[in-house]
This record gives C-alpha cells, sequence and structure tokens, in this order.
C-alpha cells in the first residue's frame, strides 16, 4: 500500500509546472465557490436568524409608511400577544453619505427585552435608559468607526429634518456570528419629542410594531386577529413572521442572488474541464507505461486506480488550500463592504460543499482518462508515443 501511495506521489510531483499551475486553478475556483456561496447564504441571515415566536405588523401599504404609535396598546390587547416593541427606521447620515449604516430609534426596555440576540451589558443598559441622547452601536461598527462610551456623534437626518445628536453609552456584541453588529439603536420618545417641535406631522408614529406571541400554534391567529383590529381604518396593517418579513427583502434581490449561485457553479465546471484536460494529457503520455504495467502482470483495474489517486490527491491539495483561505479572504471582503455586508461568516455547510466540490472535480475529471487506459492493448500501449 505504501509503495502504491508513493508511486501516486511521484506521479505527482513528475510534472511539476502543470501540476503546480492545475492546482493555482484549484484553489481560486474552490476559493470563489466558498466566498460566492457565504454571500448567498449571508443575504439569508436574516431569514435564517427569524425568530418563529416574533411577528412584525407594519403599514399594509408599504413597510416605508409609518403607523400610528397609539396603536401599541390595541395590538397588546389582542388574544396570544405577550408583549409589543417598535422600532422605526432612522436613516441619518453621519459625516457623508459614503458612511452608511441601519439606525433604528426603539423602545428602548422592551426592544431589548424581545432581541436576546442582542447582548448589551448591565451597565451599557442602565445608561442607556438612562440617557435621553443614548444611542448603543454594535461591536462591529464601533470598530468601523472607532465610537466609544462617551463620544457624541452627530446624524444629518434624511427622513426627519435636522441634525441629531447622540451620547453614545456603550457597545453590544451579538450572540452568534450571524447577529448584525453594525447598527446603531437610539431611543425612540428622544426622536418623537424633538419631532413634536421640528415636525408635528412625524410625531407618534412609528415604523413597525415587533409582537412577541404567547404559542406558535397561535402565530396565524394572531396575525389575523391584530390585521382584523384596524381593517377599515385610516392605516391597515399587515402582519406577517419575521421570517416572512425578512424573505420579502430578499425576494426583491433574488435575480442577484440567483446569478451568484450560478457563477458559483459555473466556475466549478470550468475549472472540471482544466482539470479533466490536465489528467487526459497526462494519461496519453503514459499509455506506454501503463501497458508495460499490464504486460508484467498488473490488472487494468490498478491502472485506473492509479490515475484516480493521482486526480482526487490534485483536487484535494487544491481544495485544502481553498477552503483554508476562504475565511480570511471572507473577512477582507466584509471589510470593504461593511455597509454591504455586516457580517460575512463561512458556514460548516460552505466547507463541506467546497470539498464535495473538490472531490467532484478529482473523480469527474479521472473517468475519461480511466477507461482510456484500462482498455488500451498492450501492443496499442508500447506504440504510443511518450
Amino acid at each position: 500500500m505504501s509503495q502504491w501511495l508513493t508511486l501516486v506521489a511521484r506521479n505527482v510531483l513528475r510534472h511539476r509546472l502543470r501540476t503546480s499551475l492545475t492546482l493555482v486553478g484549484l484553489v481560486v475556483a474552490i476559493l470563489a465557490f466558498g466566498v460566492l456561496q457565504t454571500v448567498v447564504k449571508t443575504w439569508y441571515a436574516g431569514v435564517d436568524g427569524a425568530v418563529p415566536s416574533r411577528l412584525l405588523t407594519r403599514n399594509a401599504i408599504s413597510f416605508a409608511l409609518p403607523l400610528p404609535k397609539s396603536y401599541q396598546k390595541r395590538i397588546s390587547a389582542v388574544e396570544g400577544v405577550r408583549r409589543v416593541t417598535h422600532l422605526s427606521w432612522f436613516g441619518g447620515i453621519y459625516k457623508d453619505s459614503k458612511n452608511f449604516f441601519p439606525q433604528f430609534a426603539i423602545d428602548a426596555a422592551s426592544y431589548l427585552d424581545m432581541f436576546p440576540e442582542l447582548l448589551v451589558p448591565d451597565e451599557v443598559r442602565r445608561a442607556f435608559l438612562r440617557e435621553r441622547r443614548g444611542a448603543i452601536v454594535g461591536r462591529k461598527l464601533a470598530k468601523r468607526y472607532g465610537f466609544k462610551p462617551g463620544d457624541v456623534i452627530q446624524l444629518r437626518g434624511t427622513i426627519f429634518p435636522g441634525n441629531w445628536e447622540f451620547l453614545i453609552c456603550g457597545v453590544f456584541d451579538g450572540r452568534d456570528p450571524k447577529t448584525d453588529t453594525s447598527q446603531l439603536f437610539f431611543r425612540w420618545d428622544y426622536l418623537n419629542e424633538t419631532l413634536r417641535v421640528r415636525s408635528k406631522a412625524q410625531a407618534d408614529q412609528v415604523g413597525v410594531f415587533a409582537v412577541d406571541v404567547v404559542s406558535l400554534d397561535s402565530v396565524a391567529d394572531v396575525s389575523q386577529a391584530i390585521d382584523e383590529v384596524f381593517r377599515n381604518s385610516l392605516a391597515e396593517t399587515l402582519t406577517e413572521t419575521e421570517r416572512a418579513f425578512q424573505i420579502g427583502f430578499v425576494k426583491q434581490t433574488e435575480a442577484i442572488l440567483i446569478s451568484i449561485r450560478v457563477v458559483s457553479f459555473v466556475v466549478i465546471f470550468i475549472i472540471l474541464a482544466v482539470m479533466a484536460n490536465t489528467m487526459a494529457m497526462t494519461a496519453r503520455e503514459r499509455l506506454r507505461e501503463y501497458a508495460t504495467l499490464k504486460a508484467i502482470g498488473f490488472s487494468p483495474g490498478y491502472v485506473a486506480r492509479l490515475i484516480l489517486a493521482e486526480s482526487v490527491l490534485i483536487a484535494s491539495i487544491g481544495g485544502a488550500i481553498g477552503i483554508a483561505l476562504t475565511p480570511p479572504v471572507a473577512a477582507r471582503l466584509a471589510e470593504l463592504s461593511a455597509t454591504l455586508f455586516p457580517t460575512l461568516f463561512v458556514s460548516i455547510n460552505t466547507v463541506m460543499l467546497q470539498a464535495l466540490a473538490a472531490v467532484v472535480v478529482g473523480v469527474l475529471a479521472a473517468v475519461l482518462p480511466m477507461r482510456r487506459a484500462a482498455r488500451v492493448s498492450i501492443v496499442d500501449g508500447l506504440r504510443a508515443l511518450g
């Protein structure tokens, strides 16, 4: 067995330049496949992280339109509702329009209770609840702009007029790598009190209500009951699960996601063609050697296994290097495109897909050379030019 493995390794190293170039192509292909798959999965991160028992109630016409804050009490009174909170998209600009990051006005205490995936230290939470202009920022956002507790930052309102100052009370972390920590949260009461002075028409309104239901079995009934309460009102509601709400966002860019997914598999197909060509050249050059092996008693299966092992070994080495490079490349890409991809986490499923792709490429690339080498007769093989 050890002699067979030694023979396979020597065959791999026989044409080092060709093997090296093939390896480079494999590394790039497996790396590109992994990064593209990670981008697609990141796009669905909000869907995967959705809590089944949480509902989101928004304006039935568009989520860009607000709802009266007074709806909160009526939603809370619906049977099956455990608690209700709200959030509003702020859309401010920090220094320059290219410095985009999500900003939400929230009902601080109830929101943090309902979203435990945001890990806020107790002292930060107390400071946030105490300071009317207070804000908390995610770890990634704080790192990106150097925000630290005690800093006062100013945002220029686009939806809500004027300049807005916020006091950074602290930094929160995510419960897992999929949690978005590129966000800023501040108190809705600060926003609302200011709007009553600057723009009364925008006061006492919120963007979305988040509803926690008592039982998963009652999610559908509670959704219908909430919407029924506001039927034929000036602002009818649409209540859906958090997962459905997130899917609605993803659907808007589904064509792009499908394109990315297709490109990732095209990359694998291309490297399969390159690998198959490499193994075909290798087998053609060694037909005389294979004929000699058969002449001294080795079976056609033995010859075929030599080619298969060489192909899988090259694919495995290239795949392993590509897989190892994927997390740092994804992390670097996340830094460069922080506004587009708040998190780029390489999942274990992506790694397994990369490994499977490498093995499949190695096996399929060897099929035709194996068949030819196994079927060639000793006479024809010895006649072949080496």
